[in-house]
C-alpha cells in the first residue's frame, strides 16, 4: 500500500526502472572498468528498490536489468557497429558521452533481442532516460539512432 503522497509503482514502471539502472550500470562499467558480475551483484544488493546515499531507487525488474546489462556486454561486438553505422559519419562511438553510449547500447540491445517489446516503447523509454541526463540534442540523437537501427534490424520504425 502506498503511503499518502506516494504513487504505487506499476509493473511497467519496474521495467523502466530496470532500464535506467542498466544504463547506470553500463556507464559505471564503461568509466570504471568494473566487470559485469560485480556490477550486477552491486545493483541487485544495494540499489534496485533500495536507498543509497539518501536516494531511493525505484523497485526494478531485476531479471530485465540483468538481461540488458549482460546482453549488452555479450553482444557488444554486434551492438557497437550498428550504433556507429547509425551515427553521422564523422562521429565515432568513442566521441560520444559515456552516458549517451550506455543509453544507445541498452536501447540497441532491446531492439535486437526483445522482439516482444514494440519499437515505439523501447525508443520512448530510452529517449526519456536521455532526458533525465541531458537537456540538449542527446534525446533527439537517441530517438534518431534507435529508430534507424529498428528500421535496419526489424524493418520497422517507431509508430
Amino acid at each position: 500500500m502506498a503511503k499518502e503522497g506516494e504513487h504505487p509503482v506499476k509493473p511497467a514502471n519496474q521495467r523502466g526502472a530496470a532500464r535506467l539502472a542498466a544504463v547506470q550500470a553500463l556507464y559505471q562499467m564503461d568509466v570504471g572498468g568494473t566487470g559485469v558480475l560485480e556490477v550486477v551483484a552491486e545493483y541487485e544488493a544495494h540499489r534496485l528498490g533500495q536507498e543509497l546515499d539518501g536516494e531511493t531507487y525505484l523497485k526494478a525488474d531485476a531479471s530485465w536489468f540483468r538481461s540488458i546489462v549482460s546482453g549488452v556486454v555479450r553482444d557488444q561486438v554486434k551492438i557497437d557497429p550498428l550504433i556507429r553505422s547509425s551515427l553521422q559519419e564523422d562521429w565515432p562511438l568513442s566521441r560520444l558521452d559515456s552516458t549517451l553510449r550506455a543509453i544507445l547500447r541498452a536501447g540497441t540491445f532491446e531492439v535486437l533481442e526483445r522482439k516482444d517489446v514494440p519499437v515505439a516503447v523501447i525508443v520512448t523509454e530510452y529517449v526519456e532516460i536521455a532526458h533525465a541526463f541531458f537537456e540538449e540534442d542527446e534525446p533527439r540523437i537517441v530517438n534518431a539512432v534507435l529508430d534507424r537501427i529498428a528500421k535496419q534490424v526489424r524493418g520497422e520504425a517507431k509508430k
